[in-house]
């Protein structure tokens, strides 16, 4: 008798290509679609073309545009021309800028339920609203899988969340996921898939569901996933694709690690508060505070339901004086939407500022508040300086809030406004949008190189002794936007390493990148949850080119984890993270016979300032290896013929 599985279970066995699915063990899976956006995408198909593989050999690889679209200099303009010509020339669909957000068009136009979505941004998990496992990775992790090949990762074990009850008026999806942010942090879900199930499910539809996959990135997990039911279908007909769409949902008596219930009709209306999403409070304790700006959009809440949901809010109404309102749909088809129903130009009669489809302000490009001020966002992060102000204090919540907000001009509980509006969305499939199919003539496609594109850098095999000075000692919590900030000044570099590599560690010490250069390399130690937030790989490569041979932590945030064995950096773990206290910046820490060490077990012995430091490691085989041959570009050339042509 065929043993009971639950969803995670009946997608991973269905594309498994090596191990078990047992927590904690490495598995291979194949990858049926992959997506890349403009600020990992540029390095991704170089890394790409380094393989040597003439086409990609995945279902579907789509490349949007919708991070780097200010065009304040040719260097994001020459980038989203080599974007257009490389999928035009390797078999890959291209979204240009302005056409939207990867999560919310691809959701749209491509998501399919039961299959595998592996993407280069971190909040890849949306596709899980529609009953993906979709993943984010590296960009190389991503090269890796366009070229046909598996995409590993450890095992997770299975968090049923049951959800129960139906959302109460004015409470909404981003409440839901914030509440679980609130129970779990943003540590909690490291190491787990987040499964959805329960009564309380059919009340979603896919948009809001999305909202919850979205943001399960911020709890640490590696992916979240809703069942395939009626609402599903109900979404792909509306998106005309009803043909894509199946039934899945877990077996009776399938088995979980864990389960945790959420009643959804106890939730109420929340706001996380400076500066992590997991520093949640409801609404109403921050009511009447002011606020300076709000902004509604952002792959998390930028859905046709969302926009219209705040522009009922704003009908009749107008944006407080000294407040600002900038909204960002999701897609050109919402847009046009917006558009055909009225109300777009409710938005901007209210004095809302209305941005092209794209990431904006959510990665730093543009909108940044004033100086001090308050920032209330429908996204999310709110790391500190995220938003392009290193002072303001950015809070995150959701449309309905957001919206009554601005008009209030304060922190304003949505309940207060009485009864909630009625949204009815349209049952038409939406109008054609502006992606790109690949060409069927791909050796007559030239692709052009602007000067900003630089060649990829080279690795070296693990040398026989790892030593080096501590260039820098950090705390808990370290995100990505600490290691390789973001925003309108430094994202257009995303295709030149040596020239964004003078901004790593920018906001932590401004001396790191010529301190780095000056001692010719060393390591970083830090405490707990090293690496949080997103996916840039350009915060392991970046490191990597300035000489950065190890990090040792506490413990790491899954994606750059591995962002850091794809390019050779040791990522090792204190024995006792006491010891973290011991050392000092400048100490010097030394490892004899790194690779003899490695390949023997996992505990690594090695000195700081002349005394024994004990570390261990918790790489598999495979990534030992890909650390001996100095990453995963190197490892992937040496077993080319492992990949199937």
């Amino acid at each position: 008798m065929k043993k009971s599985q639950n969803i995670v279970q009946k997608i991973l066995s269905s594309h498994l290509i090596s191990g078990a699915i047992t927590p904690g063990s490495e598995l291979a899976i194949r990858i049926d679609q992959t997506l890349t956006q403009d600020a990992t995408g540029t390095m991704g198909y170089l890394q790409f073309e380094a393989m040597g593989v003439p086409r990609v050999r995945t279902e579907l690889s789509v490349s949007y545009v919708d991070h780097n679209t200010l065009q304040s200099g040719f260097q994001n303009a020459d980038d989203h021309r080599f974007l257009r010509l490389a999928a035009s020339k390797y078999g890959i669909f291209f979204s240009p800028p302005g056409n939207g957000i990867c999560h919310q068009l691809h959701l749209e136009r491509f998501g399919a339920p039961g299959k595998t979505l592996l993407g280069s941004d971190s909040h890849t998990p949306t596709g899980g609203g529609i009953g993906m496992i979709a993943i984010g990775a590296g960009g190389l992790d991503v090269a890796v899988a366009m070229a046909g090949g598996p995409f590993f990762l450890a095992a997770p074990r299975v968090l049923r969340v049951t959800l129960k009850g139906k959302l109460r008026p004015w409470v909404s999806a981003k409440d839901v996921i914030l509440e679980l942010l609130r129970r779990l942090t943003v540590r909690g879900g490291v190491g787990w898939i987040l499964e959805y199930g329960g009564p309380g499910v059919a009340s979603l539809s896919v948009p809001e569901r999305a909202t919850i996959t979205n943001m399960g990135a911020e709890l640490g997990c590696t992916t979240s996933v809703f069942p395939s039911d009626d609402r599903t279908r109900e979404f792909m007909k509306s998106m005309g694709r009803v043909a894509a769409w199946q039934p899945l949902e877990a077996d009776s008596g399938a088995e979980y690690d864990r389960e945790i219930i959420v009643n959804l009709s106890d939730i109420e209306p929340l706001v996380a508060k400076p500066h992590s999403p997991d520093n949640v409070a409801p609404v109403s304790e921050l009511a009447g505070r002011a606020v300076d700006q709000v902004a509604i959009g952002s792959c998390t809440n930028s859905s046709l339901k969302d926009m219209l949901t705040a522009a009922a809010i704003l009908k009749n109404r107008r944006v407080a004086p000294g407040t600002d309102l900038v909204i960002l749909p999701g897609s050109r088809q919402v847009l046009a939407e917006l558009a055909r129903s009225g109300a777009l130009a409710t938005m901007v009669a209210a004095g809302a500022r209305i941005l092209e489809c794209v990431c904006g302000p959510c990665i730093g490009m543009g909108m940044a508040p004033p100086t001090d001020s308050v920032t209330l966002r429908t996204f999310n992060r709110n790391f500190e300086g995220r938003s392009g102000t290193a002072s303001a204090g950015i809070y995150l919540c959701s449309p309905e809030t957001a919206a009554a907000s601005a008009v209030a001009g304060v922190f304003t509980d949505p309940r207060s406004l009485g009864r909630p509006p009625r949204i009815v969305l349209p049952d038409a499939p939406p109008q054609p949008d502006t992606i790109l199919p690949p060409s069927k003539k791909p050796e007559a496609v030239k692709i052009v190189r602007g000067p900003n594109i630089k060649p990829l850098p080279k690795n070296t095999p693990m040398p026989v002794e790892l030593a080096g000075e501590v260039l820098l000692k950090v705390g808990d919590n370290i995100t990505t936007d600490h290691i390789m900030p973001a925003g309108a000044r430094i994202l257009p570099l995303r295709s030149n390493i040596p020239a964004i590599a003078e901004h790593v560690f920018e906001a932590v010490d401004s001396e790191f990148p010529s301190r780095a250069k000056k001692k010719g390399g060393g390591i970083v130690v830090g405490g707990s949850n090293y690496g949080q937030g997103s996916s840039r790989e350009h915060a392991a490569l970046a490191p990597a080119y300035l000489g950065v041979r190890a990090v040792i932590v506490a413990s790491f945030a899954r994606i750059h984890r591995a962002n850091l064995v794809n390019f050779g950096i040791l990522p090792l773990i204190f024995e006792n993270p006491k010891d973290l206290i011991k050392i000092k910046q400048g100490d010097r820490i030394a490892i004899q016979d790194v690779k003899g060490q490695l390949l023997k077990g996992e505990k690594i012995a090695a000195k700081a300032g002349g005394k024994p430091l004990a570390l261990r490691h918790d790489l598999t085989s495979r990534e030992r290896d890909i650390i001996i041959a100095g990453g995963l570009l190197n490892y992937t050339k040496k077993t080319a013929g492992k990949i199937k042509k």
